[in-house]
Parts: C-alpha cells; structure tokens; sequence
C-alpha cells in the first residue's frame, strides 16, 4: 500500500530544491502611519522546517548555513520585486552572522549584484556578527554602503554588546528588542535608551521598535523614542505589500554613509593640526592605566581595544588587568607582533604584519554609549631603557575621532575561533529536536541516550557555547512544555527568551558571571511561558561540557517547574509574617494603656530598667516624674465618664508634645502619668527636672473644651531622680510618689 503523507523536508532537499520564499511584514512611519519599508522574512516549506528559527538551525547543523543564508536572501529579492515593493518602498534583508564564517565579503555583496536596478535595501545584522568575525563585517559594512545600501543594527537591547558595537557599526537604523515595548519598564529599559537615543540624536540614525501589537505597545514605542515601528498591529507578514496603505520614502541619514578607512592606523586618525606632546613610556603606561579603570566604571557597554607593538609588551600584569576588563566590560581587543589570538581568555587578539603601521603605535581606545577617549602614540624610535623610549601622543576625546581609532583597531582583530568538535561531542538539532551524531542512527550508547533525556521529566537543554550567542542546539518535550513552546521556535535562540522584567537581575547576573568562567550554577528564577508570558518558577542547574583541551564547548541544563513549591514558601512566609503581626498586636496591647495609646505601667518599668542600666555605665542621671491631675474627679462626675476619657486624651497629648524624642511617658492608671527624662548630668539633674515638671503641670492647666463647655484641671508632680534617691525603678517610683503626694496636700505632712 502506497502511503499517502508527503515526504518530510530535508535541509538537504530545501537546499537542492530552493523551496524557501519570503513574507513580507510592513515598517510603518508612527507620525504619518505610512508604511516605508518591509522586512523579508523567511519561511520554508510546510513541515518541521517551515518556521525560520527550525529551518535556520536544521541549516546551521548541517553545516550549511551560508548556502541557506544565500537561497533566503536571493527569495526576499525575488519576491520583493513580484510584489511589487520598488521605490519608494525599502526592503529590509536580514543576514546570517554566522555565514561571515566561510565567504564574508563575497556573502554580503552577493545581495547588491543579485539585486533589481533602483530596489532600495537595508541590510540587518547583529551585534553577534561583530563580536565573531569584526575584521570582516566592518570592511564588508563599509563595502554594502559603497554600493548605497543602508544597515540596521536588530536586537538592540537584547544584550549590553549592542550598545557598545552601536557606535563602531554606525547603523541607519536602530531596531529595539521587542521586549522593550512589550514589557515593564526597569532600570535595564533605561539604560539602553539613554544609549540609543543618545547615538540618534549625535547621527540622526531612526530608531524603529519591533513587536508593537496594540496600542499600549505603540504608546511605549513612542515613549522610548522611536519613529519608525513593525508588529501585528499594523500588520501581519504577507506575500504581498498591505492592500490599502499609504507608503512614503525612508530616508537615512547621512552621517553613516561617510566612509571610513577600516585599513587606517588610529593615529592616523588624529584631525590636522592636533596638538602632539612627547612623553617617555613611562608614562603612556599610567595613562593606559587610567584609561582601563574608567572602562572597568563603563561596565558591559563598553568597548576596549589597545595595541602592544610587541608580544612582550603584554606583560603578566598586563594580563591581570586585562582579564578584570574582560570580566566587567562588552569587548576588549589587544593587538601587538606575535600576540595571539586570544592573549588571556576573554580577549580578542591579532598578530600585527611588519609593514602594518600600527606596529609603531602605544593606543588605547575607550568606547561607550556616553563616553569616548583615546590615547594615540607613536614610537619615535628611541633606544635605551624600554621605559624612557619617547613617543608622541595625543590624548584625546573627541568622540569621531575615537570612533574612527576604535575602527580601525577592531577592524584588525582575528576571527574568533570556532574548534571543529568530534561529531560525537556535537549535539545538532534535526526534525524537530532530536540529538543526532550522523546523518541517521548512531550508536547504541547514542540511541540510548536520546531516549533518556526525551523521556526524563526535568527540562533538558544543550547550548552550544562556541557559537555566537551561545544558542539552543537542543531541548527535549518536557522543555517545550516548560517554555509553551514547540523545539522549532527555540532551537537557535539564546535561553534568555524565558526571562522577562520581572526575573531577579541579581540571579541573572550571577548566572551570567559563572558562565563566563565556566562554572557550574544552581538557583531558582521566574522564567514565562509561551506568547502568553504565563510566569513560573524554574530551578535551573547549569553544567558546563569541557573538550578534550579543557575548554567549555557546551552547557547543558536541567530545568524543572518548582512553581507549587515556591508558592507554598511564600505562602507559608506570608502566614508566618501575619502570625508575627497578630503577636505583635497581642503585645502591644499588653504594653499599652488602649485609651491614651500611651506605654502602661509594664512597658515603662521595662524602659526605664533599661535606661538605669544605661545611665550605670555612662555615669548619667535619669529622673522619674510622677503626675497627679487635680480636680478630675469634679469633671468626671459633672460631665461622664465619656468626657473623662477625652480629658484624659488631651493630657496626654499635652505631655507628649512637651517632651523630648528620647524621654518616656506613661499612664499609670486612673489619672496618673509617669515621665521618664533620660541622659541628663547629675549635677543639674534635679533642676532639669524641676523646670520640665513645671512645664507639665503649665501644659495640663491650660483650659479644655468639653461637651462645649470649658473645664480646668491641674496637677501635682513628684520627682525622684537616679542616683540619689535609688538604683531601681521600684524605689524612683516610691519616692516620686511621695513627693507628688507631698505637694498634693502639704497640710498633711
């Protein structure tokens, strides 16, 4: 019996067959509402390899990325001519990083020969292609714009690299991480506006938001400062350009369209006529010195690139600082005869040639969204003692200058290495999300193998650390569930999609730091799930996979939903506050007189221990005040009980407000308060008293509005004061007492 289903595609077969086309999706000017561009977007056949993100990684697998990027490519023209999307229109084409691999200039102007007379393109690429392969893609930049396209920088914000590749690659168009829009403000959203609005204000680069699907987002987009705007809500990707639609031209600005001279020495970059200062190395060096502190302050946006003239140059405590820059900045490059190319883990290298002129140069470049400078030197010639050989330099931080020095430095920086790993170390995404190590089959330990991570419950994650971006090569169905995503929508992408505003930039931050030195990390974090965003609590153990050099070639990660169990914590954290609270309330109402709100008698004996503890080993004086009402009686009984208790509170208040932070009141009971006046200097102690019980008792006789009548009460007042009349609480209190009686009926004494 013949079957029926249609064969499943093949990388091999879409490649062989060319069966990729393009949708194309509107990028619409937000003031006016019309749409300027398109931006190609790729699609397979239909089957597992229709979505980009699955065809993309089946390619990369493979081996044959630039083949797929090229066929993609050649679509997006073909159909951006069928639909008609000439002038004025743009069409934006995106550009594999990866593909500068293998052909990088050739790959790049493939798309300006193949395409039609007049079309009008931006070429999108990240900041990943950079950090790869800078040598290439900066002089294939500057060769896409000889023929008069235009570039977009995509993603921006997804990384800290993109703010510090920003100004080396001078974008036309800066395109803003979907998330911006779509989620919570935060101190990260911040930054990377203050950036890019800070480079579009300097270069008149347009700043174009992705992901805007209503009006809350297109309200963001505004507010974040872009102009330009692409998502559902204006709509969908098609075949066609929008029925109905105004269009209009965009226009680029021509601050990037300057070229520059990526084969230029930085200190050729000095303007005519600057000022040039001779110093012997000595130095230059502390200059450098300080230079790399500003740019250990700048952090992860921030681009350091310096040449050695010689390997030798690069000394061990060179590498020191250098490996501190490399922990807290974006990129650092040192180039210098016979360095490396990676001098210290971390940082990028190149052998400089004999006849390169940078040979005879000391530069240090500091580049960041908000902040720029440069120290160029040239190597007069001198000999003698290494440290007194003179240069001329210029320190400078004239931000185009340092650009153009910070260009033509990278512009010189090997490619990064990416090892060849043995098939059977290499996990590859195929048909979906299945491990292979050949083209079918493998071994029974293999086979063994995928069948236990596609049948354990946790999360299983593989990512593969020697790529840019250190994307996802493999995840298995308890992952997809985790995510809300199928293994074709992740494959390719950077774990950081689970993230969103609300996961703790702190944990993140240190799951970052113990990647970056290869160590193993353990902790829980809220992650979201699927396009809905639905939070949940995932535990992650992170485990680094190390070649037969000793070098992390992947990570594998285990991931498991503790949703249920963080929410009983929390919920349990929460009874246990409210519990607190209650006793809290219990024991504040038995220290507590509840009609004045005041401190009882309880309270206040335990205070004022606590002040004659105190008063014992600084050798200060404490005085008790007994207070009496006089005449309360009278007014408890012509008015009630309940004008009583007002009476009450208004003395209280009274006292409260005439005495010092530090001091203490209490109601006794009855009508009778109790003053606690600390710190005091025993040899004025008792006359201090005296004055602030005269005080009081001033306070209380001030006459009282009740029931709209107005009564007069007074006081009488005992003191007692530590050391003289007693050590304790219980005698202070005995003798004010007695005194406050005293002055209450002299005529009985």
């Amino acid at each position: 019996m013949t079957s029926t289903h249609a064969p499943v595609a093949t990388i091999d077969a879409v490649l062989a067959s060319g069966s990729v086309h393009s949708l194309y999706q509107p990028i619409v000017e937000l003031d006016s509402g019309r749409v300027v561009a398109y931006e190609a977007l790729a699609r397979g056949p239909q089957g597992p390899l229709h979505t980009p993100d699955a065809l993309f990684a089946a390619a990369r697998s493979a081996g044959r990325l630039a083949e797929l990027d090229a066929l993609c490519r050649s679509a997006a023209l073909r159909g951006a001519v069928a639909a008609e999307l000439g002038p004025p229109l743009t069409v934006f084409v995106n550009v594999e990083p990866q593909v500068l691999d293998s052909a990088p200039l050739e790959e790049l102007l493939a798309i300006a020969t193949s395409a039609p007379a007049g079309l009008r393109v931006v070429v999108e690429i990240t900041e990943r292609a950079l950090a790869t392969r800078p040598a290439d893609l900066l002089r294939a930049v500057e060769r896409v714009r000889e023929v008069g396209w235009g570039i977009a920088l995509d993603d921006v914000g997804a990384e800290s690299m993109s703010l510090a590749f920003m100004p080396l690659l001078r974008p036309d168009v800066v395109k803003l991480d979907l998330r911006l829009v779509q989620q919570r403000p935060g101190p990260a959203v911040a930054e990377i506006m203050n950036a890019v609005n800070g480079y579009a204000e300097r270069t008149g680069a347009l700043i174009l938001a992705e992901g805007i699907e209503d009006e809350a987002h297109l309200a963001m987009a505004r507010a974040l400062g872009a102009s330009l705007g692409q998502g559902w809500h204006f709509g969908r990707p098609a075949s066609t350009a929008a029925p109905g639609r105004a269009v209009g031209r965009l226009d680029l600005p021509s601050y990037s369209s300057s070229p520059v001279d990526t084969d230029a020495s930085p200190f050729s970059c000095l303007p005519p006529g600057t000022q040039l200062r001779t110093a012997p190395k000595a130095l230059l060096i502390e200059l450098s010195k300080h230079l790399e502190r500003q740019a250990m302050r700048l952090g992860e946006t921030c681009v350091v690139a310096a040449t050695f003239q010689e390997a030798r140059h690069f000394t061990p405590s060179t590498s020191l600082r250098y490996r501190d820059l490399v922990a807290r900045t974006g990129f650092v490059a040192a180039l210098g005869e016979d360095l490396p190319i990676e001098p210290v883990p971390g940082v990028r290298g190149a052998h400089l040639a004999a006849d390169d002129p940078v040979r005879g140069e000391w530069d240090v470049v500091v580049l960041s969204p908000h902040f720029s400078a440069a120290l160029l030197a040239r190597d007069l010639g001198d000999s003698g003692p290494d440290l007194q050989r003179r240069y001329e330099y210029a320190l400078t931080y004239d931000r185009s200058t340092v650009e153009r020095a910070a260009v033509a430095l990278v512009a010189r920086v090997a490619a990064q290495p990416a090892p060849e790993l043995p098939v059977a170390d290499r996990p590859t995404p195929a048909a979906g999300a299945a491990i292979t190590t050949g083209a079918t089959g493998g071994t029974v330990e293999e086979a063994l193998l995928r069948r236990a991570l596609a049948a354990t419950t946790s999360g299983v994650t593989i990512a593969d650390m020697t790529a840019p971006d250190q994307p996802l090569v493999y995840v298995n169905a308890a992952f997809e569930q985790l995510a809300g995503l199928e293994a074709g929508k992740v494959l390719g992408r950077n774990c950081r999609f689970l993230q969103g505003q609300d996961t703790d930039p702190g944990t993140v931050d240190r799951m970052r730091l113990a990647i970056r030195e290869g160590a193993e990390f353990r902790a829980t974090l809220l992650n979201h799930r699927g396009p809905d965003r639905e939070p949940w609590w995932n535990e992650i153990h992170l485990a680094p996979v190390l070649d037969a050099a000793g070098d992390v070639i992947q990570y594998i990660g285990v991931q498991t939903d503790v949703t249920g169990r963080v929410t009983a914590e929390r919920e349990l954290l929460r009874e246990r506050d409210r519990t607190r609270q209650h006793l809290a309330q219990i024991e504040e109402l038995a220290y507590t007189d509840p009609l004045t709100a005041l401190p009882n008698r309880r309270r206040f004996e335990e205070r004022m221990e606590s002040a004659l503890w105190q008063a014992r080993l600084d050798g200060s004086a404490v005085a008790l005040l007994f207070l009496d009402l006089d005449g309360f009686k009278a007014v408890n009984d012509a008015l009630g009980h309940a004008a009583g208790d007002e009476l009450l509170q208004v003395v209280a208040d009274r006292l409260r407000g005439r005495l010092r932070r530090g001091d203490l009141l209490a109601r006794l009971g009855g009508d009778e308060f109790l003053v606690g006046l600390l710190g005091l200097d025993p040899s004025t102690a008792l006359r201090e008293a005296g004055q602030v019980a005269e005080q009081l008792v001033a306070a209380v006789t001030e006459p009282v509005v009740l029931c709209t009548q107005t009564v007069q009460v007074r006081a009488s007042a005992g003191i007692s004061v530590h050391p003289d009349d007693g050590a304790e609480f219980g005698p202070l209190l005995h003798r004010a007492d007695a005194r406050m009686y005293a002055a209450k009926h002299p005529a009985d004494l």
